[in-house]
């Protein structure tokens, strides 16, 4: 496992899921974990998990498609706690029926979740680490960000963004030394897939 050590990691929807998986892991490598999501109790929750295991953790309560209230959150921790040295942008969703009979609001919704999400932390995120010429940022793409998929049209539209702007962003700011790349899961035992899996 990389040692990460001295290193301070935000994972965006992280009370639970992939998310929380995902900080279990990098704490138990040494990172100093940042947890996130807008449920206050999950958020308390997860935290007590972690803290129980060892970890060093904050929580920083926001939504990840409120642009304003991202960079505030952001801002406020990088100039009260300190840096933020990796970002993973994780936070999304999930809605199953038909293209035919899928609701407009929702397939709003998944995108802003799922990709406006991932410009928003990680434009604020990314404003700190050009400054210090160093970062890390991963983004939870998913195998549907390669396949069609069946009755998950604003999903796979999501995560095919999510693959499409990490390559973007990498060609950008991989001159300011901020290394940014994707993940694609597969199907995992979370409440995303759970609906499928039944």
């Amino acid at each position: 496992m990389l040692p990460l050590h001295g290193k301070t990691a935000l994972i965006t929807g992280s009370s639970q899921g992939i998310g929380f998986a995902l900080a279990r892991g990098m704490a138990a490598a040494g990172a100093s974990i940042v947890l996130n999501g807008r449920d206050t109790t999950k958020l308390s929750d997860a935290a007590s998990k972690l803290t129980s295991d060892g970890a060093t953790v904050n929580s920083l309560a926001f939504d990840a498609t409120d642009h304003g209230v991202v960079k505030a959150a952001v801002d406020g921790f990088e100039q009260e706690t300190g840096a933020i040295d990796i970002l993973v942008n994780n936070a999304g969703m999930q809605f199953r029926t038909p293209l035919e009979d899928f609701p407009e609001d929702k397939f709003t919704q998944l995108l802003a979740t799922n990709v406006s999400s991932v410009f928003n932390v990680g434009q604020a995120v990314a404003r700190h680490m050009i400054g210090r010429g160093e970062g890390k940022i991963i983004n939870i793409a998913s195998m549907l960000s390669f396949q069609g998929g069946v009755r998950v049209p604003s999903y796979t539209a999501s995560k095919s963004a999510v693959m499409g702007v990490t390559r973007a962003i990498a060609n950008e700011w991989g001159q300011y030394g901020v290394n940014v790349n994707a993940i694609a899961p597969g199907y995992m035992a979370t409440n995303n897939t759970q609906a499928l899996r039944e």
